[in-house]
């Protein structure tokens, strides 16, 4: 953890026993009473800490604001469009994709994807927000990606149609041109990405109507997680960002 995130402040500045944050700074980090750390907001302000005390009832710390929210954020303005994939899988996603700065994730039922990842504990536990956190938290920044669902890619492309965005879709059956070649995108991006068996003939000839140009990161057929980071990490290359 390269920043210490909380939904809110917590009472009186203590962290409590209870509180995984607390474990890590005492057994992980190893801080100790007079030492520093950075700690913010979810998509709030952040700043310097100062732990005060350090006993059975948790970590006491002062706080100082040095970047506000607009400072503190850090997010890029890409909408990663993913299918669903295998939890295991998913939560190293989740928590690349906002480590990389990405805006928005929406999570997608594909016509090969198994239903069951939907019910998996990973969403119906609320679980999800941890891989979520520990990206922002991995990044030094407080902006944490929104997350958003659709049950088919149909539904997924009348979630943002209203985008003003330009749309890309990762393929590599259709001649998509390189996506490290691409004119540099102003403005909204989204980036589509599909299952580890491919989008189907249907869902390509959905997207290509919507707008979704097919790029392509070469020939080999890479595992979901590392599409999404290297496509990613690739467009906002091109948009100047990284």
């Amino acid at each position: 953890m390269n920043v210490i995130l909380f939904e809110q402040m917590p009472k009186d500045c203590l962290i409590p026993t209870s509180d995984f944050r607390c474990d890590h700074i005492r057994r992980v980090l190893r801080l100790a009473v007079g030492d520093r750390l950075s700690i913010g907001l979810v998509n709030g302000p952040m700043g310097d800490a100062v732990i005060t005390s350090i006993d059975s009832h948790g970590v006491a710390f002062s706080w100082t604001q040095t970047l506000s929210a607009a400072e503190a954020v850090g997010l890029y303005s890409v909408t990663l469009l993913v299918a669903q994939v295998r939890p295991i899988c998913m939560k190293r996603i989740l928590r690349e994709a906002v480590s990389l700065g990405v805006r928005r994730i929406v999570v997608t039922g594909t016509d090969t994807a198994e239903k069951s990842y939907r019910a998996s504990g990973l969403w119906t536990s609320g679980e999800y927000r941890k891989y979520l956190l520990d990206g922002a938290m991995q990044a030094a920044r407080t902006g944490m990606s929104d997350l958003c669902f659709a049950d088919t890619v149909d539904n997924a492309i009348h979630q943002l149609e209203n985008e003003q965005a330009v749309r890309l879709m990762l393929d590599n059956v259709l001649d998509g041109v390189p996506l490290s070649g691409l004119t540099p995108p102003s403005g909204e991006a989204v980036l589509a990405v599909g299952p580890e068996r491919g989008w189907t003939e249907r869902e390509r000839t959905l997207l290509v109507q919507a707008g979704y140009r097919p790029v392509s990161l070469g020939a080999r057929v890479l595992r979901t997680e590392t599409a999404c980071s290297a496509g990613v990490a690739v467009l906002l290359g091109r948009m100047g960002l990284l």
